[in-house]
């Protein structure tokens, strides 16, 4: 169960899918619109806090990560982020938006064999999103993107640590099918929206913005943005 945002002003409107759904594309370009609207947004990015970035780095190198260690470590990075780059922005009434969220670890920690009754309680803290997008798109067509531009796949990115298949790509097939399998159940549990990642990147993004749309009513705008200015024949007007 996640913590209720009624309390906050601004919103939080985050994105989800394997690698290779097209999810970081729209919610770049969604970041953009909302921006050249006037509103005030702060992003953030999973994996990205530096309080842990260089614990998690020298575990990756050295290949020291268990699949328990792997989701604490993420979770310690969530929960700083969030403390730090998610709740303020929220008070202030502005828009968050988050490439990845609670989420991905309910999907990839128990594709490692985590407890999914443990993983949702280490992340029972987090705000429920105003809207959680999840780009859905065949197991096929999302490793054909991802493999085409990585000649050379990660260890722990590959599953490499689960002993799936000693040919990293093998075992990157299998991982990234569990992971899909977790986020089908997740879905249906926490009730994400569902776009179809194989269509258009432009059809993909108005529907996107179509849904967000409804509930941008009264979020902080910059205050560069509150007066505009628009040329006439007599002057300008504001």
């Amino acid at each position: 169960m996640l913590q209720p945002s009624d309390e906050y002003r601004g919103k939080l409107f985050v994105v989800e899918g394997v690698d290779g759904s097209g999810k970081s594309t729209q919610i770049q370009l969604l970041h953009k619109w909302l921006q050249a609207q006037g509103y005030s947004c702060f992003f953030s990015e999973w994996n990205s806090s530096p309080l842990v970035k260089r614990t998690t780095s020298r575990g990756k190198n050295r290949r020291l990560l268990t699949p328990l260690t792997f989701s604490l470590i993420h979770a310690t990075d969530f929960a700083d982020r969030t403390e730090r780059n998610i709740i303020p922005p929220l008070q202030a009434g502005a828009a968050v938006l988050a490439d990845r969220y609670v989420y991905t670890a309910f999907a990839r920690d128990v594709a490692r064999g985590c407890d999914p009754e443990w993983v949702r309680a280490v992340y029972s803290f987090a705000v429920k999103p105003t809207i959680a997008f999840y780009f859905r798109v065949p197991l096929e067509v999302a490793l054909e993107r991802i493999l085409s531009g990585r000649p050379e796949l990660k260890w722990y990115e590959a599953g490499m640590d689960l002993g799936l298949s000693d040919d990293p790509y093998e075992s990157f097939k299998i991982f990234q099918a569990r992971i899909m399998e977790q986020y089908d159940r997740i879905v249906e549990e926490f009730g994400l929206t569902v776009i179809d990642g194989t269509l258009p990147i432009a059809v993909q993004q108005q529907q996107v913005r179509e849904l967000v749309a409804p509930h941008l009513a009264g979020l902080l705008r910059r205050p560069e943005d509150a007066w505009v200015t628009v040329p006439t024949e007599g002057g300008a007007r504001q």
